[in-house]
């Protein structure tokens, strides 16, 4: 069984130095803009779209969907990572990996939408 799902586009960075990365990915490199508020700027590289936040620097952080984030961390755990972050208002469950990488989990659209992949294939069949 898989525990980890397909992975979103977004891969997140987050700085103590906010504005000046802003400035930096979209006037130096010359990223469009695809998203913007004041605590998180979306980049659009054309295969992912990296997101810059304010807060304590880190690598690249990944996401990667999930059925159920709370029983996904639970097994993440007993294998030996840890929690870094868990805010289910962002939604943001960070993760560290034994080898000190960090992802996010994140649930999936069918999840949000109450749906399990295997009901959204067949409703979707059902409507064509």
């Amino acid at each position: 069984m898989t525990l980890l799902g397909p992975s979103s586009r977004d891969v997140i960075l987050q700085s103590p130095k906010f504005s000046e990365s802003v400035q930096f990915y979209e006037n130096v490199i010359g990223l469009p803009v695809a998203y913007r508020s004041d605590r998180l700027v979306g980049f659009e590289t054309g295969s992912f779209c990296l997101y810059v936040e304010p807060g304590e620097a880190s690598g690249p952080v990944f996401e990667f969907f999930v059925d159920d984030v709370a029983g996904a961390a639970r097994r993440l755990l007993a294998a030996g990572c840890s929690i870094e972050q868990d805010d289910p208002a962002v939604p943001r469950c960070y993760v560290r990996d034994p080898n000190g990488f960090t992802f996010n989990l994140r649930a999936s659209p069918e999840a949000r939408s109450g749906r399990t992949p295997n009901a959204s294939a067949t409703a979707s069949s059902n409507e064509r």
